[in-house]
């Protein structure tokens, strides 16, 4: 795994130990990124939460392509080390590490974001994150033109993050292989 450009293009990134993380692919990190630079003009002064972080490749990636501040939720202490190290060379008033489950305590104090990414374990009930979405809005995390990215498995269709309660229209859900990525936008009320 490494970072694919920007200020940072070629550094390796460690993964987690183990089987409870899952990286976004090179393959896949690059499309989302191209996908999110389309949509949002670039990432130059962007704020970034990479939810369910892991090795922190989504944040770091961003950072690099000019986001101004990451902030990285993540429990699993494998995972942890990873994104400790992943995150060490840079600036530290550029992101924030939050550890623990951002289900059940979400950063309030980070946001609003810019860029939101989701992406969990597979198994988790979607709905879970529409939930969390819902607590983002009410915090007043996410603004007009936040784009949320869901990566999922493949099966499991696209548009589940719609009934969040925010307004959130999903702009495009692109496959490959047996992971999907939506990309969706909160609308203008």
């Amino acid at each position: 795994m490494r970072v694919i450009a920007g200020e940072h293009r070629g550094r390796k990134l460690r993964a987690p130990k183990g089987s409870s993380t899952r990286p976004t692919t090179d393959r896949v990190r690059e499309s989302l990124f191209s996908a999110l630079a389309s949509m949002r003009g670039g990432f130059d002064g962007a704020v970034v939460l990479d939810a369910f972080a892991g090795s922190g490749a989504l944040g770091v990636e961003a950072l690099s392509r000019g986001a101004s501040f990451s902030c990285f939720c993540e429990r699993d202490r494998a995972a942890l080390a990873a994104l400790e190290e992943n995150t060490s060379f840079l600036k530290r008033d550029a992101y924030r590490i939050v550890r623990g489950d951002v289900l059940k305590r979400a950063p309030s104090d980070a946001g609003p974001f810019d860029i939101v990414f989701f992406d969990p374990p597979y198994a988790l009930d979607p709905q879970l994150l529409a939930d969390l979405l819902f607590v983002f809005d009410a915090q007043g995390d996410l603004c007009e033109g936040t784009i949320v990215s869901y990566e999922h498995d493949a099966r499991a269709g696209e548009g589940a993050l719609l009934n969040s309660g925010c307004t959130l229209e999903l702009v495009v859900a692109k496959t490959y292989g047996d992971t999907t990525i939506d990309l969706y936008r909160k609308a203008r009320l």
